[in-house]
């Protein structure tokens, strides 16, 4: 009885075996190394296109740590500029305290060194040419003096760092 059951399981195995072994014609070689370079190009398209995203990703947040500095940078200044405002109002007063005087002289000189390290451009002034992506024109005159789009008169000068403008220069327009 153990013999049969021997044989019969070895039969039963027989059958299994040649159930579950497939069977592969010759031409089929070739296919499973198709397929592998099908595999191969699609798995590297993903690679190159997951690099490209972490480039992308690392350049945008360079560029955002960046102007994250320059904005911080430009809203602190913005505060300050009434100081210089009120500076330059207080030397165009005339006084006869000639140490008042040069006491604001040497806080304005002190303010536009500071500016100055920190990349600021202070820019507006009466002769230069109109740009309305720097000046806020706020009056138009004709003269014959001056060119056209030339700027006659400077309210409030303007400021920027890099290419951010910080505030636009007040100006009346010539022609």
């Amino acid at each position: 009885m153990a013999e049969e059951k021997t044989t019969e399981r070895s039969e039963f195995d027989i059958e299994l075996e040649e159930e579950t072994t497939p069977e592969t014609p010759v031409e089929d070689t070739a296919a499973p190394e198709e397929n592998y370079k099908e595999k191969y190009e699609h798995e590297h398209d993903l690679y190159l296109r997951l690099a490209a995203e972490y480039d992308n990703f690392r350049k945008r947040s360079q560029k955002e740590k960046d102007s994250a500095y320059t904005n911080g940078k430009a809203d602190t200044l913005a505060k300050l500029l009434p100081v210089y405002d009120n500076l330059e109002r207080a030397m165009n007063q005339e006084t006869s305290d000639a140490a008042y005087k040069k006491g604001v002289e040497l806080t304005m000189q002190g303010l536009l060194k500071i500016f100055g390290d920190l990349g600021v451009e202070v820019y507006g002034e009466v002769g230069d040419e109109f740009d309305p992506n720097l000046h806020n024109a706020v009056m138009h005159i004709e003269s014959e003096e001056l060119g056209e789009n030339t700027l006659a008169q400077v309210f409030q000068k303007g400021f920027k760092t890099g290419e951010k403008v910080i505030r636009f220069a007040m100006v009346q327009v010539a022609n």
